[in-house]
């Protein structure tokens, strides 16, 4: 007798037709993700363009007397803030206060000069008239001797007499106009003009002004507000003017100077907002904005330009300096000069079809600088 196999029935096939709609689905909905998400990568491909090649920046001055002598006090140490106005370090001003105060007196003594030249010079005007009348006198007294002579009623001596005192008078004339001259001369030929008006008291005068202030120099004030970079003045040490003594970092002007790539700059424009991510403070974004695009690429400004005219030449992908300003540098952590930071610009350009017609049509041109190549 043989053994009959068991009929299969239609309702033992109903578990497995769950599974299969299941990977009918899968098979899907799998595609649709993928499409979604490369479409998704797709529209917003080259609207964002980013670089890590990026660093905050600052104002900074180099703190410098203006004149030469001993420090013989320093106030401020490395990397202590300081406001505008803030004394930093002064210089002794002994010899400076001698030289003004020589100056002084060498300012008084060319005043007092002066009054005298001016009292001469209204003395030789009166001598001057004095002479000139009395030349009058003596050339009437010599033409009438010589009339009565013609006449024969003087003798010739008398005569030879008027002719000597008029001779004598027109001398002392001529001697009172030259003493006159020279009067005027020592007053700059500007008799009733102020001494403060004159070129020999300016002269005396600019020389104590600048001794003046440069004893004002001597004590060394902070041009910004900012904070002290490395430091190691001490007194009794002995500054040249202009010599370099401190730095000052400005804490107020910061901004971001972000290398991009040229291929990164097709849609870039002064004005497009940015976000700015600093390395030390992982998380914390900064708003800022286009400031400004650099008129040439980094290499252009360095001392030994690339000579691309060269035979062993290899094309390499410049980079171009932009400018961020960061609009709340304010609020948050601490920003210091130096910190690296990734940037990310939104040009607000779309990559679909109308995103491209529109960005055709109505984006900003991009002013971009070649340099000579």
């Amino acid at each position: 007798m043989t053994d009959k196999q068991p009929a299969v029935t239609p309702t033992e096939t109903l578990p497995h037709q769950p599974k299969k709609r299941r990977n009918l689905f899968l098979w899907i909905l799998g595609p649709a993700v993928v499409a979604g998400v490369a479409g998704y990568m797709y529209l917003t491909a080259g609207r964002f363009v980013a670089t890590d090649n990026a660093y905050i920046q600052a104002d900074h001055a180099t703190i410098a007397p203006q004149i030469s002598g001993r420090v013989v006090e320093v106030l401020v140490r490395e990397n202590q803030s300081v406001k505008t106005g803030d004394v930093l370090f002064r210089i002794d001003p002994q010899p400076l206060e001698i030289a003004m105060t020589r100056l002084q007196a060498q300012m008084e003594s060319v005043r007092s000069l002066l009054d005298a030249a001016r009292a001469g010079y209204r003395s030789a005007q009166a001598d001057l008239q004095s002479a000139e009348e009395a030349l009058r006198v003596n050339e009437r007294q010599y033409e009438r001797m010589k009339e009565l002579r013609t006449k024969g009623l003087v003798a010739q001596k008398d005569v030879d007499d008027a002719a000597n005192n008029y001779a004598n008078a027109r001398g002392k004339r001529d001697s009172d106009v030259a003493a006159l001259s020279k009067a005027e001369g020592l007053l700059g030929g500007l008799p009733d003009t102020k001494n403060e008006d004159l070129a020999g008291y300016k002269l005396v005068q600019a020389q104590y002004e600048q001794a003046k202030l440069d004893l004002e120099h001597a004590t060394v004030r902070a041009p910004i507000d900012g904070v002290i970079g490395k430091e190691n003045l001490q007194p009794g040490d002995f500054l040249v003017a202009g010599q370099a003594a401190m730095p000052l970092v400005a804490t107020k002007s910061l901004w971001v100077d972000a290398n991009f790539k040229e291929t990164d700059l097709t849609h870039v424009s002064i004005g497009q907002p940015a976000t700015i991510e600093v390395d030390t403070y992982p998380g914390r974004k900064w708003k800022a904005h286009v400031a400004s695009i650099s008129p040439a690429s980094g290499s252009e400004f360095s001392v030994l330009p690339a000579q691309n005219a060269t035979g062993n030449w290899v094309k390499i992908v410049q980079r171009i300096p932009v400018r961020l300003a960061i609009d709340d540098q304010d609020d948050g952590p601490t920003l210091r000069a130096g910190m690296s930071s990734v940037v990310e610009i939104d040009t607000g350009r779309q990559n679909s079809l109308l995103g491209r017609i529109q960005g055709a049509s109505g984006a900003p041109a991009v002013q971009v600088a070649l340099g000579n190549r």
